[in-house]
């Protein structure tokens, strides 16, 4: 009888060892399992100024709840002190690993050392942190936005004097965003077919900044043709300064991130065009490899080694799309936006409404 009761015992001491990975600390991220924890990712993200933020939040959400996961968001509101602050407290909240949209592309290494040095994996999402070293950088084709840009500009305007408003010097994007716009203009500029008469930066992508740079080379009484605003915000900007000085529609302006106003734009004819940056999937492809990252699964990607300064890193690349108003249906068969939201200003003419 003692001895039957010692092998059940055994017996039963080993299921516990070999079924019920949560007692000993270890997580599941399958909820049909008896003893469910999901897995926790920190997401510390530099700003949800842009409509675009909100969306990469909101489906990063999405489907790592779908796949069972829980998502802790923190917003640094451009303020890099603070976003080491908030991973700091993603730390302290037993995260399995962190997503980082880094506000300054150098300063956001310490973040990611100390996320790592906690035994915690982390994911640079959309923008590269430099001289870290990391386990995936997931993105666009960043170069490609910038030439899909430049492309259309000289498309329209192959002679004349250009602008280019850069984003924020902290982002690496707006880096390869201006190398995709060289290559494209480098013969043109070579040839003194094109003159870029004003280049400047916006310091935390602040569209004051930009508008502020029209203003003034207006009123200097500088001509201009066309102007690159790296994204769509800059470009708001932009035309909202042209537009008081009569130009909007004159002067060719281009941006990115197919914003809502920047749709609108251009179905108006203030705004050349819009690179679309497919949201939901570079979301959900990293949610995805964020979820099989936790679960030590094989990791295997589409794009290059990066090398971020210090380290060539695993890069997942996500083509954009050009937008112009002859293509706006793909946005919105995308979802991404609806058409009357769109077109609500605009009548069946092609022209503005003005209500």
């Amino acid at each position: 009888m003692k001895i039957s009761r010692l092998l059940i015992f055994c017996v039963f001491i080993f299921y516990l060892f070999s079924t019920s990975g949560c007692i000993f600390g270890q997580k599941t991220a399958d909820p049909k399992t008896q003893n469910y924890q999901p897995f926790k990712i920190g997401l510390a993200m530099a700003t949800l100024q842009e409509e675009r933020w909100r969306r990469d939040r909101d489906y990063l959400k999405e489907r790592i709840e779908q796949l069972g996961g829980e998502l802790l968001v923190q917003n640094a509101n451009n303020d890099q002190q603070k976003q080491l602050q908030q991973v700091e407290y993603l730390i302290s909240q037993k995260i399995d690993l962190l997503i980082i949209v880094p506000h300054d592309l150098n300063e956001a290494a310490s973040a990611a050392q100390m996320a790592k040095k906690a035994g915690i994996k982390v994911i640079s999402y959309d923008r590269l942190i430099r001289n870290a070293a990391i386990d995936l950088y997931i993105s666009f084709d960043n170069y490609k936005v910038g030439e899909f840009m430049a492309e259309y500009l000289v498309d329209k305007v192959p002679t004349g004097n250009y602008v280019i408003i850069n984003g924020a010097p902290t982002d690496n994007n707006c880096y390869m965003f201006n190398q995709g716009y060289k290559n494209v203009l480098t013969p043109y500029l070579n040839d003194g077919k094109i003159k870029i008469i004003f280049e400047a930066w916006a310091e935390d992508w602040k569209p004051e900044a930009a508008y502020q740079y029209i203003q003034t080379l207006l009123l200097q009484g500088k001509k201009f043709d066309a102007v690159i605003a790296a994204n769509d915000s800059l470009a708001s900007a932009v035309i909202e300064a042209l537009s008081e000085w009569r130009m909007a529609g004159k002067v060719m302006v281009v941006g990115h991130d197919a914003d809502l106003s920047g749709c609108q734009r251009i179905v108006e004819g203030t705004q050349l065009m819009t690179v679309y940056k497919p949201i939901r999937k570079l979301a959900y492809q990293a949610a995805d490899i964020a979820m099989a990252l936790v679960a030590n699964k094989d990791l295997k990607t589409n794009g290059p080694p990066i090398f971020n300064g210090k380290h060539f890193i695993k890069s997942e690349i996500i083509n954009p799309i050009p937008i112009n108003k002859d293509n706006m249906e793909i946005v919105i068969k995308d979802g991404f936006h609806r058409r009357d939201d769109i077109y609500m200003n605009v009548s069946p003419f092609g022209k503005k409404n003005n209500f």
